[in-house]
């Protein structure tokens, strides 16, 4: 989608030619730096009971007097912030996104000023409307036609407005590239595809790129990542992501994905009500791919690698059993209680592979818990971290992309439930604190790094009518990347 900003002078609406007007009204009056006709309207539908100046109302209105449009929606904002106009506008796009609207203008009326967060939540918001997954449904014909959006804006506002909804198309991208790779069912984003479409992603941007199979993997000692691996004829991928924007001395971030493109829970089974759903527990590596992807776009000055241990997770003959004890790529051993918490056994291999980036700070995405989705529903992801600087960098970065997350703990008595008696650690605790003994776990390979873990296990996707996956934690990702460039 192609997204830009127009200085707003006293009748533009009179004169640009747009396929409709999306005007977001903040406040619970109509604002009087409106153009008059555009504001005459506005009030007649106040007037007549066609538009309600509450929060989350809207009302569509043709052949306006003083604007060139031909239509013009009016969606009301509970207040100002980048959230508020984010849904304001998405109401707004839904009214109007499947009546062949190509170029949709926005207006932002009673607010001081349109920066750069609420030209961001715009550009993302319209970006979501349009996405629709068509890769195995055919039938769910062409995408909504709108293909750009002119934000009008004062010329006070219009360089910070211009940079906004330069960020937010590169992480629109991001979002809709990740979306795309978790929604695609497992037997089509088998780990094989995964690493292709991480290498014709790179290729485009320019990101170097390198996909490690099971020999390398057995060469590096990740018995771990392997074990979990064994159980499927797929073969593991492994696949590592560059982007330099700055210096190679220069240490970089890492973020670190889950893949399991496919997770059956393995000899330890899943119920079958909901297993479907086991195709997006690679939104971790879906977001490292999404994040890379948007960053190659922004080019900040500094340097990024992406990493994704990706395979299935499957009961075989050759499967992992309960009570194996396998032996990670750090030395440590561990007795798998339960094959079904995978998650950990791939990412603990990954985190001790990065060390030799010497890495400013990494970063581990992956769906890991129920317990997290227990425990934080789908508002929040989970974010644990024993650096304070480092959580407060991500919170901050999640509350700057409307993706937030939510700081766990981290206390040693957690530890306790990892105790074996046949290995160094077991790869689950008791069901209290389950994600937070996951996040432990994955301490115990972290001595040498500077370390956060984000459990997307309720925010990767959503269930029901709506489900499909949402692209979390791009933004949030992005913006932290974005916050280290100095």
């Amino acid at each position: 989608m192609d997204f830009q900003t127009q200085v707003m002078a006293p009748g533009a609406t009179a004169k640009l030619a747009a396929d409709a007007l999306l005007l977001v009204l903040v406040g619970d009056a109509v604002p009087a730096t409106l153009d008059a006709p555009l504001a005459d309207s506005v009030a007649e539908a106040v007037k007549l009971g066609d538009l309600a100046l509450k929060a989350g109302k809207t009302a569509y209105l043709r052949q306006v007097p003083g604007v060139k449009a031909p239509r013009v929606v009016v969606a009301v904002a509970k207040n100002g912030s980048a959230r508020a106009v984010k849904a304001a506008g998405a109401a707004g796009i839904a009214v109007v996104k499947g009546l062949g609207v190509k170029h949709l203008a926005v207006l932002v009326a009673g607010v001081d000023a349109v920066g750069a967060a609420q030209a961001e939540a715009l550009a993302t918001a319209a970006a979501d409307a349009v996405y629709l997954y068509r890769t195995t449904k055919p039938s769910a014909g062409d995408a909504p036609a709108l293909a750009k959006l002119t934000l009008l804006v004062a010329k006070a506002d219009a360089a910070e407005a211009a940079a906004g909804l330069a960020r937010g198309a590169a992480i629109a991208e991001g979002v809709t590239l990740a979306r795309e790779l978790a929604n695609r069912p497992g037997n089509h984003c088998t780990p094989t595809l995964l690493a292709a479409e991480a290498r014709k992603m790179a290729k485009a941007q320019g990101l170097k790129i390198e996909v490690l199979d099971r020999k390398q993997l057995e060469a590096l000692g990740m018995g771990s990542f392997l074990a979990v691996a064994q159980g499927s004829d797929e073969p593991p991928k492994f696949i590592v992501m560059h982007y330099q924007g700055a210096a190679k001395t220069v240490a970089p971030l890492v973020l670190v994905g889950k893949g399991i493109t496919f997770d059956s829970g393995g000899i330890s089974l899943k119920p079958g009500e909901g297993m479907d759903e086991m195709k997006f527990d690679m939104g971790g590596a879906a977001s490292v791919v999404g994040t890379l992807r948007a960053v190659a776009q922004l080019k900040p000055k500094l340097n990024v690698i992406g990493v994704i241990a990706a395979c299935e997770n499957m009961p075989s003959g050759r499967a992992l059993k309960p009570g194996d004890v396998v032996t990670s790529m750090s030395g440590q051993t561990i007795e798998v209680l339960n094959t079904d918490a995978e998650g950990r056994l791939i990412l603990c291999d990954a985190l001790t592979y990065v060390e030799r980036f010497k890495p400013a700070a990494v970063v581990d995405i992956a769906t890991l818990t129920g317990a997290c989705v227990v425990a934080l529903g789908a508002v929040h992801s989970g974010m644990f971290s024993p650096d304070d600087a480092l959580a407060d960098d991500l919170l901050a970065a999640g509350h700057a992309a409307l993706d937030t997350c939510w700081r766990m703990p981290l206390d040693e008595e957690y530890d306790e439930g990892l105790k074996s008696n046949f290995a160094d650690m077991a790869n689950i605790g008791g069901r209290p604190g389950g994600a937070i003994t996951a996040a432990m776990f994955l301490k115990r390979f972290t001595a040498k790094l500077r370390w956060a873990h984000l459990d997307i296990a309720a925010t990767a996707w959503k269930s029901g009518a709506a489900k499909g996956a949402t692209g979390r934690p791009v933004g949030l990702l992005t913006h932290w990347v974005l916050s280290q460039a100095r």
